[in-house]
This record gives structure tokens, C-alpha cells and sequence, in this order.
């Protein structure tokens, strides 16, 4: 069997009949509402064909779908990208912006994450227009330029209620994750580390630096040292780097993503905030638990 779900922004509804329609239309059982507002879902015993169309028909009307199996939809490590996922923000530009290279590091960080870029060549060159900058604007940026995500306490919390590991894996820098992964209440975070001399940023980072093919090795890593497989795993992220452990988890979602990265993730949530994974796994709005 396999799970339908869909979710729209909680700032909308989800309308019963839209839900009806594409429920009788794929042969599905009884609708669920996980959110009487914004989220329900049925199951159905095969997915369509025209399933990736109804996806972006429903797409272009303000509503996510999810398809999967039905059986273990709840993860158990959940690992997540920090920059423009977890965050609002790409740490690196906020950094550059105080900088006075905004636009030089906003223009590669934008061709980096759609793929055009090799990651670690591209971060190299934006660190490098870092050098000089005072290391105390590292608090000053966080604490004046960096917001959370909508619903990602909420998702942190909840599913570590009930019984998963979560670990921000981020291609930006620990000076962040630390901040935010305390924050945002994961169990654990990894991220590249901006080096400092004498009060200042030295214009590059400690070695090996953490990309696509370290997200994946956090994802074997974890799995291994909790004794879980891929198929436990609810990965996240928005860019090009992210698709490496997008694509091993078992749920795998392009969270308000480049379109390079959509289109090679298995699922995405261009609409929803963060609280729609937990939908996607089957918890009901009444299970969420707020920190």
C-alpha cells in the first residue's frame, strides 16, 4: 500500500472537495485529516502513472504532495540542512553582506546550489572574500540577520519525542550550527570551520571541507552508530549539495528548492513549512510537539 499525502501552507485550506476528487480519481480508501485546515491523507494499493502531472497540477494550485509506501513512514534520524532549510538565511551572504561582497557571494552561492559550481571550489572563493572581517560579526549576525524556519522546532521536537536522532548537516559553518542546533534543539550538528587569527577571519576553512559527499558519509556514519538503514532516514535540504543524501533516505525532500534540485528529489514541499514532514510521516496535528 501506498500513502498520499497532501499539505498546503497553514496559512491557507485545504479544500475537502480537491481532496475527494483526487481520492476517488486514484481509487483511494477513506480520507484522513491530520489537520482539519491543511493536511490529510489516504492510501491507495498503486500509484497512477500521471502521478509526477497531478503533483504539478496540484503544485501550481498551492498544495504539496507526497506519495510513498505506507510502512514505516516514521523516521528515525533525521538529518537536515541548515542554510535556507532550517534557516531563513544563507549564512555565508549574511557574513558578506557586513562584508561589503554581498553580491560577489550571492552570485556564486546562487550558481553553487543549482549545481553549475563545484561545491567546495565555490565555497573556497567566498570564504576568501571573508579575510579581514572581524570575527565578533559572527554574533552580531546571528543574532541581528538570521531567523528560523517556520515548523522546524516543531518538527525537531516531535519526532525526537518519539524516539528519533536529529542532526543538522550543513555545507555552511559550525560558528552557525552550533547557534542554531541549540536553538532548534538537534542532537547534533556538522559544518565546515571558518578559520581566525589575531580576532579576524582568515579568509578560509579548516580541511576536509564538508560537502555533498560528507552529508553522505553523516548519513552512513549515523545510520551505523544507531543501528539503522536508509530506509530510517528523513533527509532535507534546498540545494545541489543536499541531493547525495536526498536521494539515499528513505524519504528524501527538497524543501523549498532550487529547481535542479526538485527536479531530481523524489519529493518536495514548495508550499507547506516544516511541519508538513511530519504530516508526510503520519502524524496529526494533535501529536506535534511544540518546545
Amino acid at each position: 500500500m501506498f500513502t498520499i499525502t497532501l499539505v498546503t501552507n497553514p496559512a491557507m485550506i485545504l479544500e475537502p472537495v480537491l481532496v475527494r476528487s483526487l481520492r476517488d480519481a486514484m481509487g483511494g480508501g477513506d480520507a484522513l485529516w491530520l489537520d482539519p485546515n491543511c493536511a490529510a491523507e489516504f492510501e491507495v494499493g498503486a500509484l497512477p502513472r500521471n502521478l509526477p502531472q497531478i503533483r504539478d497540477s496540484l503544485d501550481a494550485e498551492g498544495v504539496d504532495l507526497v506519495a510513498q509506501p505506507s510502512a514505516g513512514r516514521r523516521k528515525r534520524l533525521l538529518l537536515a540542512d541548515m542554510d535556507s532549510t532550517m534557516i531563513r538565511q544563507e549564512c555565508i551572504a549574511e557574513l558578506a553582506a557586513a562584508a561589503g561582497s554581498g553580491a560577489q557571494v550571492a552570485a556564486i552561492t546562487a550558481r553553487a546550489m543549482n549545481g553549475e559550481l563545484d561545491f567546495e571550489a565555490a565555497l573556497t572563493e567566498r570564504v576568501a572574500l571573508l579575510r579581514g572581517l572581524p570575527e565578533t560579526t559572527i554574533a552580531e549576525v546571528l543574532a541581528t540577520r538570521i531567523t528560523m524556519m517556520p515548523g522546524g522546532a516543531t518538527l525537531v521536537a516531535t519526532m525526537r519525542a518519539h524516539g528519533a536522532h536529529a542532526a543538522l548537516v550543513s555545507g555552511g559553518f559550525t560558528a552557525f550550527t552550533e547557534a542554531v542546533a541549540a536553538k532548534l534543539g538537534f542532537d547534533e550538528h556538522r559544518a565546515n570551520t571558518l578559520l581566525v587569527e589575531g580576532g579576524t577571519l582568515t579568509g578560509t576553512v579548516a580541511h576536509p571541507i564538508l560537502g555533498r559527499e560528507a552529508k553522505v558519509a553523516a548519513l552512513d556514519e549515523l545510520t551505523a552508530r544507531l543501528g539503522l538503514t536508509d530506509a530510517d532516514v528523513l533527509a532535507i535540504g534546498d540545494g545541489a549539495n543536499d541531493l547525495g543524501m536526498l536521494q539515499r533516505a528513505g524519504l528524501g525532500v527538497a524543501v523549498h528548492a532550487k529547481p535542479v534540485v526538485q527536479a531530481q528529489a523524489a519529493h518536495a514541499i514548495n508550499h507547506g513549512d516544516l511541519t508538513a514532514l511530519l504530516y508526510a510521516q503520519g502524524y496529526a496535528k494533535t501529536e506535534f510537539v511544540t518546545p
